[in-house]
């Protein structure tokens, strides 16, 4: 099941294991965070976007008894991840596409999903610092795709009313909330993420958009990952734990 230099992580709360490799992709508190703050219904339709080696729809079969699907461009990530779900036996449950969220309209019909998330790649493909690894650099560089991209593919596979929930840089806040209203996603609900209480500067944001909403955005608490004293607090344990 194992290939070299990969390792089973376990997400605790969810009783599952993923598949990790440093070398390639290792999902980060972003990943967690993100999943955490997406709020589902019952009967939800839900597409990942830049999925990865799948954590967020692993993540999200705990919450809900639909099939997930999920669209990332790197193979060896998708290998990873179809790995990963066949070790949990959720192959029945979660269905990863190898493809380029760019064609998603030649894929999918329009309109088909109730819930978008995504995971984007942080920082801009011209940005002086990047990752040396050609997978990192793909992961979290705008080198396939830019978070229009998308934006446009969320467009394109939610339904009216169906909602996009994204984790970014909390610097590249305006970009989300511009993109989202050009691509017709309203923000409705911004969470900023604090590493902690004594630092004033957001590091990420939680925003959640509406297909065709009307302006109305709620700034909500904000989320702090660790106490003053380095050890995690009781909202992150949550997260982690249950």
């Amino acid at each position: 099941m194992l290939k070299e230099n990969e390792r089973f992580d376990q997400l605790l709360k969810e009783n599952l294991s993923i598949i990790q490799n440093d070398d390639v992709f290792s999902f980060s508190t972003d990943a967690l965070l993100l999943a955490h703050f997406t709020q589902l219904r019952a009967k939800d339709q839900i597409i990942d976007l830049c999925s990865g080696n799948g954590v967020i729809p692993l993540l999200l079969s705990s919450r809900t008894k639909m099939t997930i699907e999920a669209i990332e461009i790197q193979d060896a990530l998708v290998d990873m991840a179809v790995r990963t779900i066949q070790y949990n036996d959720l192959i029945s449950r979660i269905k990863m596409h190898h493809m380029d969220l760019k064609d998603v309209g030649s894929t999918f019909l329009p309109s088909q999903f109730d819930v978008v998330t995504c995971n984007p790649p942080y920082f801009r493909e011209n940005q002086s610092y990047q990752h040396l690894k050609e997978a990192h650099r793909i992961a979290r560089h705008e080198v396939m795709c830019t978070f229009m991209d998308c934006v446009r593919a969320a467009t394109h596979l939610l339904k009216q009313g169906g909602k996009m929930v994204i984790v970014q840089r909390a610097d590249r806040l305006a970009d989300v909330i511009v993109d989202m209203r050009t691509g017709g996603i309203e923000p409705k609900r911004l969470i900023p993420i604090y590493s902690k209480k004594s630092k004033t500067q957001a590091i990420t944001v939680i925003v959640e958009g509406i297909k065709g909403g009307k302006p109305d955005l709620k700034l909500q608490p904000p989320f702090y990952i660790y106490n003053d004293d380095g050890t995690y607090s009781s909202e992150m344990n949550g997260v982690y734990y249950g």
